[in-house]
Protein backbone atom coordinates (compact mmCIF):
# COMPACT_ATOMS: atom_id res chain seq x y z
CA UNK A 1 0.00 0.00 0.00
CA UNK A 2 1.33 3.43 -0.90
CA UNK A 3 1.63 6.24 1.63
CA UNK A 4 -0.97 6.39 4.36
CA UNK A 5 -2.60 9.77 4.87
CA UNK A 6 -4.20 9.00 8.23
CA UNK A 7 -2.15 9.30 11.40
CA UNK A 8 -2.60 8.45 15.05
CA UNK A 9 -4.87 10.89 16.98
CA UNK A 10 -6.62 12.12 13.80
CA UNK A 11 -10.39 12.39 13.96
CA UNK A 12 -12.02 10.23 11.29
CA UNK A 13 -15.53 9.34 10.17
CA UNK A 14 -16.51 5.83 9.07
CA UNK A 15 -17.94 5.93 5.55
CA UNK A 16 -18.70 2.21 5.04
CA UNK A 17 -19.67 -0.78 7.13
CA UNK A 18 -21.91 -1.41 10.12
CA UNK A 19 -20.63 1.68 11.98
CA UNK A 20 -21.18 4.07 9.07
CA UNK A 21 -21.49 7.69 10.19
CA UNK A 22 -19.65 7.28 13.50
CA UNK A 23 -16.74 9.54 14.33
CA UNK A 24 -13.77 8.71 16.51
CA UNK A 25 -10.10 9.22 17.22
CA UNK A 26 -7.52 6.99 15.55
CA UNK A 27 -5.86 4.79 18.19
CA UNK A 28 -3.51 2.70 16.04
CA UNK A 29 -2.48 2.49 12.37
CA UNK A 30 -1.00 -0.49 10.52
CA UNK A 31 0.23 1.05 7.23
CA UNK A 32 1.60 -2.17 5.71
CA UNK A 33 -1.72 -3.96 6.20
CA UNK A 34 -3.86 -0.92 5.40
CA UNK A 35 -5.77 -1.14 8.67
CA UNK A 36 -6.74 1.41 11.28
CA UNK A 37 -8.22 1.16 14.81
CA UNK A 38 -10.77 3.84 15.71
CA UNK A 39 -11.97 4.56 19.24
CA UNK A 40 -15.58 3.42 19.73
CA UNK A 41 -15.89 1.80 16.29
CA UNK A 42 -15.95 -1.92 15.34
CA UNK A 43 -16.42 -3.06 18.93
CA UNK A 44 -16.50 -6.82 19.45
CA UNK A 45 -17.21 -9.04 22.44
CA UNK A 46 -14.59 -11.57 23.49
CA UNK A 47 -15.10 -14.38 25.99
CA UNK A 48 -12.34 -14.91 28.54
CA UNK A 49 -12.00 -18.27 30.30
CA UNK A 50 -11.77 -18.57 34.07
CA UNK A 51 -8.20 -19.45 35.06
CA UNK A 52 -7.47 -21.29 38.33
CA UNK A 53 -5.34 -19.58 40.98
CA UNK A 54 -2.44 -22.05 40.65
CA UNK A 55 0.00 -19.71 38.94
CA UNK A 56 2.23 -17.16 40.61
CA UNK A 57 0.21 -14.32 39.07
CA UNK A 58 -2.95 -15.41 40.82
CA UNK A 59 -6.22 -16.37 39.25
CA UNK A 60 -7.67 -14.47 36.34
CA UNK A 61 -11.37 -13.84 36.37
CA UNK A 62 -13.29 -14.85 33.30
CA UNK A 63 -16.16 -13.11 31.60
CA UNK A 64 -16.91 -10.88 28.63
CA UNK A 65 -14.71 -8.05 27.42
CA UNK A 66 -15.47 -5.49 24.74
CA UNK A 67 -12.61 -4.23 22.57
CA UNK A 68 -12.07 -2.44 19.29
CA UNK A 69 -10.94 -4.22 16.15
CA UNK A 70 -9.00 -2.94 13.15
CA UNK A 71 -10.99 -1.82 10.11
CA UNK A 72 -9.81 -1.17 6.57
CA UNK A 73 -8.32 2.25 6.02
CA UNK A 74 -10.46 2.76 2.90
CA UNK A 75 -13.59 2.72 5.09
CA UNK A 76 -12.64 5.87 6.99
CA UNK A 77 -12.23 9.48 5.93
CA UNK A 78 -10.38 12.16 7.86
CA UNK A 79 -12.43 15.00 9.39
CA UNK A 80 -11.09 18.53 8.83
CA UNK A 81 -10.63 20.35 12.16
CA UNK A 82 -11.59 23.74 10.70
CA UNK A 83 -14.69 22.95 8.61
CA UNK A 84 -15.71 19.80 10.54
CA UNK A 85 -16.58 17.77 7.43
CA UNK A 86 -15.07 14.50 6.16
CA UNK A 87 -12.59 15.26 3.41
CA UNK A 88 -9.78 13.92 1.31
CA UNK A 89 -6.23 14.87 2.22
CA UNK A 90 -4.06 16.97 -0.06
CA UNK A 91 -0.44 17.98 0.34
CA UNK A 92 1.14 21.40 0.11
CA UNK A 93 4.90 21.79 -0.25
CA UNK A 94 6.44 25.06 0.85
CA UNK A 95 10.22 25.14 0.70
CA UNK A 96 11.40 22.04 2.51
CA UNK A 97 8.21 21.47 4.57
CA UNK A 98 5.34 19.30 3.44
CA UNK A 99 1.96 19.75 5.14
CA UNK A 100 -1.44 18.10 4.88
CA UNK A 101 -4.32 20.28 3.66
CA UNK A 102 -8.10 19.88 3.49
CA UNK A 103 -9.40 19.39 -0.05
CA UNK A 104 -12.67 21.19 0.80
CA UNK A 105 -11.53 24.39 2.52
CA UNK A 106 -7.77 24.37 1.91
CA UNK A 107 -6.74 24.78 5.55
CA UNK A 108 -3.75 22.91 6.98
CA UNK A 109 -3.93 20.23 9.67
Amino acid sequence: MAGVRIRKNDEVEVIAGKDRGKRGRVVNVLPKKGRVMVEGVARVTRHLPVRPAQTSRGGQTGGLTIKEEFIDISNVQIVCPSCGKPTRVGHHIEGSTKSRVCRRCGSEF
